[in-house]
């Protein structure tokens, strides 16, 4: 059976799935709401663990994999957890080969991975197409409607559109949402000479967890590995997390100094250094972003009509569970529809297994970015004194640590 894919979305899952069927030899067209592939901000750094890696290295064409590792950065020494005055808990030790690009960890930035997944995909992706509903004709095709009144036809769809979905609202009007009651604040401090005299090492060089007795930050660097790729800076990149009730009255803008010194004022008693972190940040890069979770779901009638990412899944962006799962939904389904084109499954049969497999590592990915925000946004000191303290043990006890973080 010949298969025509449509996908709603063109984010990082969508474009990830293109690929991977432009490769296989399968015919798909991605229609994104955005009108043009630099309309609004890219965001921050990722990072790509090896299910997303592995994920990437099977959809992408070669010359694409290879500009992929190029301009990807080094993740650093696995991740270091800190208390606020820069105290060492814990460091956690990667344990990828970094030799093996298909099965390593890779520091990316947002703009630079999505201009590689778009590369060589421009006749296929059509910007400014709102999504707007579908239908599913007696003959078992799908026609997906869009604002500015076109349509198209295919064989099947997948919705990548995101948190709150078109797609899933109206496959899935059941599917539900939590309020994880968390909001996160972020933002990028260039990586210059003189940034780096006065940043600490571990800030220029892994990925770092700040637990202080209230509220959370993250942060992570971005270096490229090709020095004369020039999609990006090199900059450390820093998110504050806290429960939504620290908002305060005025704090109503989505970016700039007002977040900026929202986030410094509730860092006293801090390191000197985290607070310069936030204070010497670009005020255009630093952004809000609040925070919410898909209520997992069981098993649904299998149609022509499917989802991947947030679209299923949505999930607090917290420890780069969301970016991953999605480049892994995208994997799953181009290996089952790939199948279907080339007559060696029924798409029914292919799209129900995959669906199962999406559903089990998707809310599994969710459910474990929900817990690393409830410790992020959590009032409780008490909750916080165990954690520091459990950090601290396994930062003296390398077995322990190894066992719970590093098997």
């Amino acid at each position: 059976m010949t298969v025509r894919v449509l996908i709603a979305g063109g984010g990082i899952g969508g474009l990830c799935l293109a690929q991977g069927l432009r490769k296989a030899g399968v015919e798909v067209r991605v229609f994104e709401r955005d009108l043009a592939p630099d309309s609004r901000q890219q965001g921050y750094r990722l990072n790509i663990e090896p299910v997303g890696s592995a994920a990437l290295h099977h959809c992408l064409p070669p010359a694409s994999w290879d500009r992929f590792v190029a301009t990807a950065g080094d993740p650093g020494p696995g991740m270091g957890v800190f208390d606020e005055r820069l105290h060492l808990l814990m460091r956690e030790n990667s344990s990828t080969d970094p030799a093996d690009p298909v099965h390593a960890v890779h520091a990316v930035s947002r703009g630079g991975l999505r201009k590689i997944l778009l590369s060589g995909l421009e006749a296929d992706v059509h910007f400014g197409k709102t999504f707007t509903g579908y239908e599913i004709a007696g003959s078992g095709e799908v026609t997906a409607a869009f604002e500015d009144g076109s349509t198209a036809i295919g064989d099947v769809l997948i919705g990548a559109d995101g948190v709150r979905s078109p797609v899933r609202r109206q496959q899935l009007p059941h599917a539900g949402y939590l309020d994880p009651q968390a909001i996160g604040i972020g933002g990028k401090l260039a990586l210059t000479a003189e940034t780096e005299d006065w940043l600490p090492g571990a800030l220029t060089s892994s990925k770092n967890m700040i637990l202080p007795p209230r509220d959370f930050l993250f942060t992570s660097v971005f270096r490229r590995r090709d020095r004369q790729d020039t999609t990006d800076t090199d900059y450390v990149m820093w998110a504050y997390v806290a429960h939504r009730s620290t908002l305060t009255a005025g704090l109503t803008g989505p970016r700039g100094p007002i977040l900026r010194d929202h986030v410094q004022a509730r860092m006293t008693g801090w390191d000197p250094q985290l607070v310069r972190l936030v204070g010497d940040s670009d005020p255009d890069t630093i952004e809000r972003f609040d925070f919410t979770a898909g209520r997992r779901i069981g098993p649904w009638e299998t149609s022509q009509v499917t989802l991947l990412g947030d679209a299923l899944h949505p999930m607090p962006p917290v420890g780069g569970l969301g970016g991953n799962a999605a480049l892994q939904d995208a994997r799953v389904l181009c290996e089952a529809l790939t199948a279907v084109d080339r007559g060696e499954r029924p798409l029914f049969e292919a799209l129900s297994v995959a669906e199962e497999t999406i559903r089990s590592h998707g809310f599994g990915a969710a459910a474990e970015a929900l817990r690393y925000t409830k410790l992020a946004s959590s009032r409780s000191r008490a909750l916080r004194r165990t954690a520091r303290t459990f950090f601290r043990v396994c930062g003296l006890v390398p077995p322990l640590r190894k066992a719970i973080f590093e098997s």
